[in-house]
């Protein structure tokens, strides 16, 4: 019996947001020093140690926010940063995140040209490939052609792409404000993920190819909102890195879809916040579970993501 076909990424996403009544993409990027004492370990542990202690440490994250938002965004890097038991750690995570019902943004800024691009896109989209993601952070420097293998194995496999447009960190504008042909380099990126987007677009009208979009920029993400009205939006930058929810409501559309905020330390890290210190070290899953529906509310008030509580 042939299995069914997956609802495009875009589809999925949209009906799964609208399911939790909110936006928040948790991102998961466990580092060792930061984790609560009953996972942590010694601060001599072997990077399988410590590979094992991010798998429980994810794994008690997700099994509070599954209840609470629609998606996840594991960090790639933390975990290859421990070597083969810190990829195991990664994959383990991925499978728990997919079998709680959350989808996954695997967040690994991956690209290249040809036959290596196709192997990224291979390896990691769809919940077929040997990784499972259900979409990938991509970066656009090196071209069209190695998007087109990230965009053509997404549109196979019902997966996504998010492409770097506009990055949340100080130095980002060092090369995506430089001007050719009269217009940014960002926007120029913005005009080629809307084209695919607006190519590929689902029943609730987003496409496949997303762009990274963030927070720490609100004029430029009202900017990208007008000029790529078929595109999810992946937003960082929200809570630790100082932007509010004010500062991302332009990344909506009116009706309050359109886009996803990530928080990373400020969720998982709760417990080691001023305003959560009360639940203290062993009480650090109900100090995720608080700063998750903080963030949710704050959302709620002050962007358009209001209109989507149930």
């Amino acid at each position: 019996m042939t299995p069914p076909v997956p609802d495009p990424f875009a589809e999925r996403l949209a009906v799964a947001v609208k399911r939790c009544g909110n936006p928040v993409l948790v991102g998961l990027d466990p580092r060792f020093a930061q984790l609560p004492e009953s996972v942590g370990g010694g601060a001599d542990s072997s990077p399988r140690q410590q590979a094992a202690a991010y798998a429980e440490f994810c794994r008690g994250v997700i099994d509070v926010v599954a209840e609470l938002v629609a998606v996840v965004k594991p960090q790639a890097a933390f975990f290859e940063q421990l070597g083969p038991a810190g990829m195991q750690a990664l994959a383990d995570t991925i499978g728990y995140a997919r079998d709680k019902g959350l989808l996954v943004i695997l967040d690994g800024k991956r690209n290249d040209i040809g036959s290596t691009a196709t192997a990224y896109a291979e390896g990691y989209l769809g919940r077929e490939s040997v990784w499972g993601a259900d979409a990938l952070t991509v970066s656009p420097y090196l071209g069209e052609d190695s998007l087109d293998p990230f965009v053509d194995t997404a549109a196979k496999r019902a997966s996504g792409v998010f492409v770097l447009v506009k990055t949340s960190n100080p130095g980002g504008g060092m090369f995506q404000d430089l001007e050719a042909d009269g217009r940014t380099l960002y926007r120029h990126v913005a005009e080629y993920v809307e084209r695919v987007a607006t190519e590929t677009a689902a029943p609730c009208g987003y496409g496949l190819a997303g762009a990274v979009v963030g927070a720490t920029y609100p004029e430029q993400s009202v900017e990208l909102r007008a000029l790529m009205p078929h595109t999810w939006f992946l937003v960082p930058g929200y809570g630790s890195q100082g932007a509010t929810a004010r500062d991302v409501a332009g990344a909506f559309a009116a009706d309050g879809l359109g886009a996803i905020v990530n928080s990373s330390r400020a969720i998982i890290f709760a417990h080691k916040r001023p305003e959560f210190a009360s639940f203290g070290e062993a009480r650090w899953q109900d100090a995720v579970a608080a700063a998750t529906r903080q963030m949710i509310d704050e959302l709620r008030a002050d962007t358009p993501a209001g209109k989507l509580k149930n």
